[in-house]
């Protein structure tokens, strides 16, 4: 009987995920020498954690010299933090460790505006890794944990991303 309902648990989980992926939409610039391939937020952002949506982009250049260019954008929603610096940081932990970072600069009036875009460097690396939590570095520390099911899903997207054609 156990054994049934571990079955049907993880059958449930893995539906559930392929059901939350996101469309991978692609885009070629007039030259014909950038393709973009990016989630479909057309409908809705997908979300990494409670507060936290984010989009993933990978520019694909012609030509054997240049690298595909990923980026992971993050929203947080209602985050209008008024800090006394001239910028702040967001940093993304991983897993093994490893810290995605990015300084925002503050916009003239004072106040962040929630959302901000991270250059992934190593995709495959992330994909072998976890996104464990998102942290806002403002006058206090907003911290984003993100769940097991919230970091299939995103490695799913990645994926789906990574492998656009």
């Amino acid at each position: 009987m156990k054994v049934i309902v571990i079955i049907l648990s993880f059958f449930a989980l893995n539906v559930s995920i392929y059901a939350q992926t996101a469309k991978v939409l692609k885009s070629v610039n007039d030259a014909g020498d950038v393709a973009t391939f990016e989630l479909d937020c057309s409908v809705k952002f997908q979300t990494l954690a409670k507060g936290l949506r984010y989009n993933i982009t990978r520019h694909e250049f012609k030509g054997p010299e240049m690298k595909n260019s990923y980026r992971l954008l993050l929203v947080m929603d209602g985050f209008y933090s008024k800090t006394l610096n001239k910028e702040m940081t967001i940093s993304a932990v991983l897993s093994d460790g490893t810290i995605i970072e990015a300084r925002k600069i503050i916009e003239d009036d004072g106040f962040f505006d929630g959302a901000c875009t991270l250059r992934i460097k190593d995709p495959k690396a992330l994909l072998q890794a976890n996104i464990d939590k998102v942290i806002v570095h403002a006058d206090k520390d907003v911290v984003y944990s993100i769940s097991v099911q919230n970091k299939a899903i995103f490695k799913k997207n990645l994926n789906n991303i990574i492998n656009a054609k």
